[in-house]
């Protein structure tokens, strides 16, 4: 008996310490929950409770060089609903419908949808949502936002390139610098309870948006009026595919003006263009009209959603940039300035063309078919003679070309500030026999950009420095307080001063008295060189002409690249696209304090 009395104490006792142990972990943990981990069990709580919309933030505008606003920003609003905050929804419906202009099914069906937050429309104008908002209808937000702008439309589409619908760069500076530009959104913080209704009485919590900082670039806006109006000229006269020209500063890389028409509405850059339907294959007629917020909006026709964004695609390329060319004659700049550097031609040297000049077995001929006869090498170069040109290639020969080639820079990237930046396409030195040193002599059979190629050629006359091409100046805080100055060290040197020199000589006259004569301006010491090539495949009568001039000769400041794409009729580059640049230096170099001189008769000995 007294055993089992025993026992039983025992048994009771131990219950109690295990209940105890089990109060004491409890209180414990409690107490850790509680202490150590409120942090963690408020902050879910609050998000259980809040309910995050986001605040765009304005996009830092992009300044011309001269303070010229380029892009802009405009307030618009974003419309939503809340299902569980609706308390009429056929009102919200019907308001909705008829001041957005929407069909009442599409309102209907994302309003009764059940989610925390459903978009009705983005980019309304204010004044529609300030109408909205008047109406006070329970469940209906009404966010301000931005949109970007462009104040001149398609002025410089293809360099300053657009933004998307979450105001996100998509191509062009719009998208090299959006770390610049884009800033930082911020937050409308509301507190609601289990039902996800907000709370009265309780205010907002806002984190206000930091707006992005602004982008000065070289870009002048009159200069690149004049360009864009020479553009369009010749593309409509020539009835040309394109044009691209690109204006810059030879002696630091500054671009002044950069296009490629025809050009493209920034404010609608998902509808191509009627120039651009017109100048393309028939079968891309069935393209929309007017704007479209999304690609399938804009497929009204026989284009698919792939074959219209191809199309985009085509519309927004940068030919100065993403495409490459074979230069032709202007690239005989390149081969003077190798030959004279590297001392196997003076400007004094004579030679003889017949025509034509046999390499191997092959006759290539000269554009003169008749042959220009006797000519010392200045006379061959006012005369864009090819023979001449081979001549000076094969006296280079294969290696000593190729180092030039990679001391000139040709073969890396300039370095341009824009996306999509295409590399020279060069033969591979073991596979260049006589033939094909002999067809790049003279600027065939390889291709490079249009960009490479003024660079090139800025670096050859300014002295022998190799530039870096750019738009980026400086950044600006919204008050305009200057936060950064965008650095360009020149490159190595490429070429010496003397030789320079001579090169910027020997294009005077080529525009004195030889090929490109007709961007002589009286008064003006203008320089320069003519190309007409052949495109791929060969055969099919299709050709690029273009002229690269700057001015003035004996202290380059200024330097002008254009490329007529597929001219009709007369296509030689003298011919058509050095009026061109005549037509750009006759309106820009008063502009940029560049004043004509009087009429000197200087003789210098480059010889």
């Amino acid at each position: 008996m007294q055993k089992t009395k025993s026992f039983h104490r025992r048994k009771i006792l131990l219950i109690f310490a295990v209940c105890m142990l089990a109060l004491v972990f409890l209180i414990g943990r409690l107490a850790y929950l509680m202490i150590g981990r409120s942090e963690y069990y408020t902050a879910l709580a609050e998000d259980l409770h809040e309910r995050e919309r986001s605040i765009k933030a304005a996009r830092g505008r992009i300044l011309d060089r001269n303070g010229t606003i380029l892009a802009d920003n405009r307030t618009v609003c974003t419309v939503s609903v809340i299902h569980s905050q609706i308390t009429d929804p056929e009102s919200a419906i019907a308001v909705l419908s008829e001041a957005l202009g929407l069909e009442e099914e599409a309102v209907r069906t994302k309003v009764e949808k059940v989610s925390s937050m459903e978009r009705i429309k983005s980019n309304v104008d204010k004044e529609t949502g300030d109408l909205i908002r008047s109406c006070g209808l329970d469940g209906v937000k009404v966010d301000e936002d931005y949109k970007r702008t462009y104040p001149f439309g398609s002025m410089a589409s293809k360099v300053l390139g657009f933004t998307g619908a979450d105001n996100q760069g998509i191509i062009g500076l719009e998208v090299r610098y959006e770390e610049v530009l884009s800033g930082t959104p911020g937050t409308i913080l509301t507190l609601t309870d289990a039902r996800g209704v907000e709370l009265e009485n309780t205010a907002e919590t806002r984190v206000e948006p930091v707006a992005g900082d602004d982008l000065v670039i070289s870009l002048d806006y009159n200069i690149q009026q004049y360009v864009e109006q020479a553009a369009y000229n010749v593309l409509e006269q020539k009835q040309a595919d394109s044009v691209s020209i690109i204006v810059m500063n030879p002696q630091n890389g500054e671009i002044y003006a950069m296009t490629n028409v025809p050009e493209f509405d920034l404010n609608d850059p998902y509808t191509l263009t009627e120039l651009y339907l017109e100048l393309n294959d028939e079968e891309q007629s069935a393209a929309s009209e007017g704007t479209a917020d999304t690609l399938a909006e804009t497929a009204a026709g026989t284009l698919t959603n792939e074959e219209l964004q191809n199309a985009l695609n085509q519309m927004w390329r940068n030919g100065c940039i993403n495409d490459t060319y074979e230069p032709g004659s202007t690239f005989k700049i390149i081969t003077a300035a190798a030959g004279l550097e590297e001392g196997v031609v003076t400007l004094d040297d004579t030679f003889y063309c017949p025509g034509y000049k046999l390499v191997d077995d092959r006759r290539i001929r000269c554009h003169k078919t008749a042959g220009h006869g006797s000519e010392t090498f200045l006379e061959a170069a006012q005369n864009s003679c090819n023979p001449v040109f081979i001549e000076v290639g094969l006296r280079l020969g294969v290696d000593s070309y190729y180092r030039y080639f990679d001391q000139f820079g040709l073969n890396d990237k300039t370095g341009i500030d824009l996306p999509g930046e295409a590399a020279t396409i060069m033969h591979q030195k073991e596979n260049v026999g006589q033939v094909e040193l002999a067809t790049i002599s003279f600027g065939q059979s390889f291709q490079i950009t249009p960009i490479q190629l003024i660079t090139t050629v800025s670096s050859i006359i300014n002295g022998g420095v190799r530039v870096t091409p750019h738009f980026g100046v400086r950044v600006n805080a919204e008050d305009g307080t200057l936060l950064e100055v965008y650095q360009y060290d020149n490159g190595e040197r490429i070429l010496s001063e003397e030789t320079s020199e001579t090169m910027r000589y020997l294009l005077e006259q080529v525009v004195d008295g030889g090929s490109g004569k007709n961007a002589y301006i009286e008064g003006y010491r203008i320089g320069g060189k003519t190309a007409t090539s052949e495109t791929l495949p060969r055969g099919q009568g299709k050709y690029i002409s273009s002229f690269v001039g700057f001015a003035p000769a004996d202290d380059p400041q200024v330097i002008c690249l254009c490329v007529i794409n597929n001219p009709q009729g007369t296509y030689y580059g003298g011919t058509i696209a050095a009026p061109v640049v005549k037509d750009i230096f006759e309106n820009i170099l008063p502009y940029l304090g560049l004043e004509k001189e009087a009429e000197e008769t200087t003789e210098k000995d480059f010889r």
